[in-house]
């Protein structure tokens, strides 16, 4: 979730919580409101019916409220002493002019207790409520109208005045998700008033200028050490070459000479593996393209076919589907071919090596000794599982720094003694 929305998430939750807390407290004391006014009009109805009484013994004998929505009931004296004057809010039936038969409507009531004449007398006041209750709704609905409103013109103009505030925060983010080291000339920077982004545009310029600096001189370090290594490697192979043809040397001396020309052919295919994974490290391989890895891994296989031969290890491969994927073609290969000769050199003989092709992946598998390989130490620079193989130790290692740059999966498993490689999109 982006910060903007972040921040009007939080905003605007603590804003319906507040105004929910007032709105129920103002309900609730207009509703208190109501009653104590209600409350107020039975009292003074209460009043003069105990002063009509006085003046009118007749109104003593009413049991009902059907006339002046009172009653009147003699009581003890004891409980007239004991009694205590109470509001209550009730049902009862009553009967308006449009209505055919009684029907339950809210009042309040007051019951209370008086003496005339020496006698005691129970008082039971109503004041109907429909009124008052309309007047409640009409509060009720008014305010969640007014919440409405106002939570969603709180919102509104919070998100625009955020929006607005953070624009140089999103104008800087979207020019570093474009930024690319060694390939996009200009530092992003955003012109901005707001203290806190302009120590973020210094920060920013300050990391990236020095990072950029710190890659060119890599770079240049790379190049230059490759560069510098290629020449005395070349001369070396050539004048050990030119011994072993040229001279007619004892045995002994041409098999050393073999053995020293094989450690510089080494020697020169780690320098070549090395520059090349430092580059993949660094992304200065990136020209990215649609790749058919069906057509790579046939062309690839028909490459191979002598080696394949001569050490009778077939390479076979059942297509399912037809894999593509976006990213630099001379990496894809480089991949395929170090997990196929891989395949090759550690297969046992007349063994077939096996590539499966399905809509999201390929997988290389070969038949090998009976036991499943330490895949997290093999993907490892130098790492190798025969420690007597002539290879550099870096094929998987590239493999993998292949598959990291694109997001890629490498995925290793062994069942029934065939070892599965499988890149995975």
């Amino acid at each position: 979730m982006k910060l903007l929305h972040q921040s009007s998430k939080y905003i605007a939750l603590f804003i319906l919580l507040i105004i929910a807390v007032w709105s129920s407290i103002f309900y609730l004391f207009m509703l208190d409101t109501i009653r104590d006014s209600t409350d107020e009009e039975l009292e003074n109805h209460k009043r003069l019916v105990i002063k009509n009484a006085e003046l009118n013994y007749k109104l003593l004998s009413q049991h009902t409220f059907d006339i002046g929505h009172f009653e009147i009931r003699e009581i003890s004296k004891a409980k007239a002493l004991s009694f205590i004057d109470s509001y209550q809010d009730v049902m009862l039936p009553m009967q308006d002019g449009d209505d055919p038969v009684p029907e339950l409507e809210p009042v309040r009531m007051l019951t209370t207790a008086f003496e005339l004449n020496g006698k005691f007398y129970q008082l039971k006041i109503i004041n109907s409520m429909i009124e008052e209750d309309d007047l409640a709704k009409d509060v009720f609905y008014s305010l969640v109208i007014l919440y409405v409103l106002l939570v969603g013109s709180v919102l509104l103009v919070n998100n625009r005045v955020l929006k607005k505030l953070w624009k140089p925060f999103y104008v800087l983010l979207d020019q570093l998700k474009k930024y690319r080291l060694g390939e996009t000339k200009n530092v992003p920077y955003v012109e901005t008033n707001t203290q806190e982004f302009a120590d973020l545009n210094q920060t920013l310029q300050a990391l990236l200028i020095n990072s950029k600096t710190i890659y060119e001189q890599q770079k240049e370090f790379i190049e230059n050490a490759s560069h510098e290594l290629k020449t005395p490697i070349a001369i070396i192979t050539t004048k050990l070459e030119l011994l072993v043809e040229n001279y007619a040397l004892q045995d002994k001396v041409a098999e050393e000479l073999l053995q020293i020309l094989s450690i510089v052919n080494r020697l020169k295919s780690l320098n070549e593996s090395l520059v090349l994974l430092t580059k993949i490290k660094n992304k200065q391989l990136h020209n990215v393209q649609e790749v058919n890895f069906n057509s790579l891994l046939i062309q690839h296989k028909e490459n191979l076919a002598e080696l394949s031969e001569f050490k009778s290890m077939p390479i076979e491969i059942r297509e399912s589907a037809v894999f593509k994927f976006s990213m630099d073609e001379s990496l894809a290969n480089i991949a395929i071919q170090n997990l196929l000769k891989n395949a090759l050199f550690h297969s046992e003989k007349d063994t077939a090596i096996e590539i499966k092709i399905e809509a999201n992946s390929f997988s290389i598998s070969n038949l090998a000794k009976d036991a499943a390989l330490d895949f997290d130490r093999l993907v490892n620079r130098f790492s190798k599982e025969d420690e007597s193989s002539k290879g550099t130790g870096l094929g998987l290692s590239i493999v993998r720094a292949i598959c990291e740059l694109y997001q890629l999966k490498l995925n290793y498993s062994y069942s029934n003694r065939r070892h599965h490689f499988q890149i995975q999109a």
